[in-house]
């Protein structure tokens, strides 16, 4: 059965449920290990490399080189930062995602040389490498860990389901980011798709009995009890 352990809690960089507008704090989201047989998942790298070892040390016993996978919800920069901590790790990502994050940039590098901007050229050019080392993940990324789509915050977030003995656990990403969106039934501001981000919240609640959320820390769902 998987295991998961929260490495480092994230934090909204403006909570608009607080009433903030500003950014009050740096943004970064939830990191989270996973571990099952030989495999050991790391979902969404957010901090820099150096903070994030160092929180996983503190967390676990877990070295950074036995890392085998890493898993981002989404192809937000935020949720990767930490991703050059595992360099031998293979870097998975849904594949709607990618592909529309691979088209994005391929339409701001053409509008980048249309105004023959180089800077920006170069900015999207490393960009599309960081992009290359994602792969297309499967329907079951490990043994009883499982694609879940979550589409509306981007238009290919997803997330990852794990089937316990007594309890499915879900890390969803922004499809629901903190404990107040959960507890007011709020979708992450400026989600890609309003209504698909709504119906991509309802089907988390409904299927998971424990969600780590891509702000904050591991809750039970209000909605469901774990046997």
């Amino acid at each position: 059965m998987p295991s998961y352990r929260v490495i480092s809690i994230g934090a909204m960089s403006a909570h608009h449920l607080w009433g903030e507008r500003g950014d009050a704090r740096p943004g970064h989201a939830t990191t989270t290990l996973i571990e099952v047989g030989e495999r050991r998942i790391i979902v969404d790298p957010s901090l820099p490399a150096k903070i994030l070892l160092s929180r996983m040390a503190e967390r676990t016993n877990v070295r950074p080189e036995q890392i085998t996978d890493i898993f981002v919800t989404s192809l937000n920069p935020l949720r990767r930062r930490g991703v050059d901590a595992f360099p031998s790790a293979a870097c998975w990502v849904a594949e709607a995602e990618r592909d529309a994050y691979a088209a994005t940039l391929a339409e701001k590098f053409d509008e980048a040389t249309e105004a023959d901007d180089e800077e920006l050229e170069r900015t999207i050019q490393t960009e599309q490498v960081a992009l290359s080392r994602f792969n297309v993940a499967p329907d079951e990324l490990a043994p009883k860990v499982a694609l879940f789509p979550l589409v509306g915050v981007t238009p290919g977030n997803a997330g990852l389901l794990l089937s316990q003995q007594r309890s499915t656990v879900l890390i969803c990403g922004d499809a629901i980011p903190t404990l107040e969106h959960l507890e007011r039934g709020a979708i992450m501001q400026g989600s890609f798709d309003v209504e698909a981000a709504q119906e991509s919240f309802r089907e988390a609640v409904e299927i998971a009995d424990v969600l780590v959320l891509g702000r904050d820390n591991a809750v039970l769902n209000p909605l469901r009890v774990p046997y």
